[in-house]
């Protein structure tokens, strides 16, 4: 089996075998055979990578032959191996069953579509879109939001420019900012923030995200005091202590992930530009950490990530008085495309629980002593 190929439609594994070709994921500098070796060999096998791949692989960066098959035989022979093999087998056969899900999904010729909707019965809206888990953007119910007529930048700093927040800085030299993203915690008075948008055009390096938890603050409670209509499902006594502000530039980007509820996201000030894959091709988005994809869905590199080829990626411009409906589980990367104000809020009133259990990935350092 090919580990770097997209999932295909079932067909008989000795023609899925000779179909694909071999490809392994980047192999460990040259030198001895270290433990970041043994990890390498050990990937490569439960991947389904054949011994004659690998040991061109280990060849080419510089590895004695004769050492890496004999490595290549120890680890495909270890009884802890054999184990991990059984349970990657159990893996495969539900990551071939997400693909089969999929498939049926994208037969439906709406489906590269986002549904924008000027209003859903309640019904629908959990038939269709909860249940069905389908992206849907609502445009008609913030007509009587008097945040539409009065939210700005301009009035953010009149009304609460004296308060401190807490934002995201200095995130441009740093790839993983929103994954370390406690680490570019800063604080400063909102006036100050506000200039600092306005005079910086177009930067990713200043956000202030749903972390900042300033709703959960008295200074900003006449912010909820603007939010008029919600959504179908929605419990208007759950909104203070379940709803974020967001404020930056226009070029700020969330980087691709999901969430671990669903949740709707108002457009108040601006533009943001939505890009959303589907919970069922997560196996192909290398979720190695928490709920982060390493992907770029706007310069996405096959080559480091050949799994992703074929993932189909829906887009959709959410503009002010419009709402993304986030359903459970789908990937989203969110880039603002002028100066945005948004509010997100999670409080569904649901006959389940709007707070879901994952167990995700965590990075394990390889250690420094032999294996």
């Amino acid at each position: 089996m090919n580990p770097a190929m997209p999932p295909a439609p079932p067909r008989p594994p000795e023609s899925q075998a000779e179909s694909q070709a071999e490809k392994a994921s980047p192999a460990p500098a040259g030198g001895p055979l270290t433990p970041e070796w043994v990890r390498w060999v050990t990937e490569q096998l439960l991947r389904g990578c054949t011994p004659e791949s690998m040991l061109a692989v280990m060849t080419a960066a510089g590895v004695d032959a004769r050492a890496s098959a004999e490595l290549i035989e120890l680890v495909s022979v270890n009884a802890v191996y054999i184990a991990a093999e059984g349970r990657a087998q159990q893996l495969r056969k539900l990551e071939s069953t997400l693909a089969n899900l999929q498939l049926l999904w994208e037969i439906d010729p709406m489906y590269g579509i986002v549904d924008k909707r000027v209003s859903v019965s309640e019904d629908e809206f959990i038939d269709r879109y909860v249940r069905g888990c389908r992206p849907l953007v609502l445009t008609g119910h913030t007509r009587d939001w008097p945040a539409m007529r009065r939210w700005s930048p301009a009035d953010l700093k009149m009304r609460f420019g004296h308060v401190d927040v807490e934002v995201q800085a200095e995130r441009q030299a740093n790839p993983r900012y929103e994954e370390d993203k406690a680490s570019h915690r800063r604080t400063l008075r909102l006036g100050d923030f506000v200039d600092q948008v306005l005079a910086g055009g177009e930067s990713n390096d200043y956000y202030l995200t749903a972390n900042n938890e300033a709703l959960r603050r008295p200074d900003f409670a006449p912010l909820l005091d603007d939010i008029g209509s919600l959504p179908p499902c929605c419990d208007r006594a759950e909104l203070a202590g379940r709803s974020s502000f967001w404020f930056g530039p226009g070029g700020t980007v969330t980087p691709l992930h999901h969430d671990t509820l669903m949740l709707f996201h108002t457009q108040v000030v601006g533009r943001k530009r939505w890009r959303l894959v589907s919970p069922l091709q997560g196996p192909r988005l290398y979720n190695t950490n928490g709920v982060f994809s390493p992907i770029d869905l706007d310069a996405v590199d096959l080559r480091q990530f050949p799994l992703f080829e074929g993932v189909r990626v829906l887009e959709v411009v959410v503009w002010p008085g419009e709402t993304m409906f986030l359903p459970l589980g789908w990937w989203h990367q969110v880039r603002a495309l002028d100066v945005s104000v948004s509010f997100s809020y999670s409080n569904l009133a649901l006959p389940i629980p709007n707070q879901f259990t994952y167990f995700d990935p965590v990075p394990r350092a390889v250690p420094s002593a032999d294996v």
